[in-house]
């Protein structure tokens, strides 16, 4: 199956780090090595395993009690690979979960069973949602300290159907759990003989993630390749990742920004000759006939549509101490295609607490808005919600090549 790549959300205190703590060491998915650290401290100590120390890796994070940037952690079981992203919960660091939703395909975000849904519940829900994720599972944590109560297992689940109408997900899965004891986090805990579902890591497991494949096709030149060894004086192949969808040798494709139609005469991976590439591969395409194509061209089947222009609307979460300056120019990186582009117009911002927007003529540090774009240069670009993997991009200031916002572009009548 493929990779799961997932993200944890919740408010401090919530249980983030202990939840997966649980799940690495209830799965055998520790090293050796650390097994071993968090051990010698159990002798030395006489305490049971922290696990949160096992997410928590440095000193001044867990001084400071708080997670303070986005940490990422790798298992496997015989069933599935999973990235996990721990995500701070703070509403200071906006930024961080941003950089962790922008990769993850599922998000859990956990409740504390004596608190029920807050406001930061929501501003997790949030932004899940207008990142494009489409699973969630909500696990209501701290089961154990309401005595396995299925009256508030409900009525939590109950709240948050109340608010779901606002949000984008495709899938919710509710799991009553408690990470520091391990209930229902690898097996079922017949603590709860009420609860009907599968474990955390069962869920995991089996959960169905809809693939890149199946978006239109996109391919983004990273590398022109012409060897100046004479040998390979006819040699022009055309590196770069396929991002989603499929190519075959024999398709028909446009390329932007010229928009030049050829065909696909050859695909190259790992210097062995392929017929097809998938979504994720990075190969070399070779086309019918000699052309004008540089780094950040385009590459799209031809009865495909991409959208084009210099105004673009978009959502940006801002991620630099210094405020937005409209009228000032930025670097638009549209993953290998730049070009300089200006901010004219701050439409709306998006209250991820209230979930509601209000005008305002400023953004600052983690704010989200809703933005109109003038580039120099036509882009060529997807919206985010129709494809994630074209239809997102980075600001940077030119001037300290600083990244300081990340965007997510709109259709265009939006």
């Amino acid at each position: 199956m493929k990779t799961l790549r997932f993200i944890t959300a919740g408010n401090v205190d919530d249980g983030k780090s202990t939840l997966i703590g649980r799940l690495l060491y209830d799965s055998d998915s520790i090293h050796t090595d650390q097994l071993g650290i968090l051990q010698k401290q159990i002798r030395q100590e006489g305490q049971e395993i922290d696990l949160a120390l096992i997410t928590d890796g440095l000193r001044a994070e867990r001084e400071q009690g708080i997670t303070i940037d986005v940490a990422y952690k790798y298992f496997s079981t015989q069933k599935r690979k999973f990235i996990i992203a721990d995500a701070p919960g703070h509403e200071q660091y906006t930024r961080n979960m941003i950089t962790g939703t922008s990769n993850s395909d599922l998000i859990i975000i956990l409740v504390d069973a004596r608190k029920g849904i807050t406001v930061q519940t929501k501003r997790h829900a949030s932004i899940g949602s207008l990142m494009g994720i489409k699973k969630a599972i909500i696990a209501i944590n701290k089961i154990d300290l309401v005595n396995y109560s299925e009256e508030v297992f409900e009525q939590i689940k109950v709240d948050f159907e109340a608010i779901k109408s606002n949000l984008k997900f495709d899938e919710i899965i509710y799991l009553p759990v408690s990470a520091l004891v391990g209930d229902n986090i690898v097996e079922k805990s017949h603590r709860t003989p009420w609860y009907e579902g599968e474990a955390l890591l069962k869920l995991l497991e089996k959960i169905e993630i809809p693939s890149t494949e199946n978006l239109s096709s996109r391919f983004q030149v990273q590398w022109v390749i012409r060897p100046k060894n004479d040998d390979f004086h006819d040699y022009r192949g055309y590196a770069g990742l396929v991002l989603s969808g499929n190519y075959k040798v024999g398709d028909s494709v446009k390329i932007y920004p010229s928009e030049i139609e050829t065909k696909i005469i050859k695909i190259e991976k790992n210097l062995e000759t392929i017929t097809e590439a998938k979504a994720g591969e990075n190969v070399v395409l070779h086309f019918d006939g000699n052309f004008d194509i540089s780094r950040g061209d385009a590459v799209v089947k031809s009865e495909e549509i991409l959208t084009s222009g210099s105004a673009i609307n978009s959502w940006i979460s801002w991620l630099d101490h210094t405020e937005l300056q409209i009228g000032k120019t930025y670097i638009l990186q549209h993953r290998f295609r730049n070009v300089r582009a200006k901010v004219v117009a701050i439409n709306r911002k998006w209250d991820v607490n209230e979930w509601k927007f209000s005008t305002t003529d400023t953004i600052k540090l983690n704010d989200i808005a809703q933005i109109a774009i003038k580039t120099n240069q036509n882009l060529f670009y997807d919206s985010f919600i129709d494809n994630p993997k074209s239809g997102n991009a980075i600001l940077i200031d030119e001037t300290t090549f600083a990244t300081v916002g990340a965007l997510m572009f709109l259709e265009q009548n939006n």
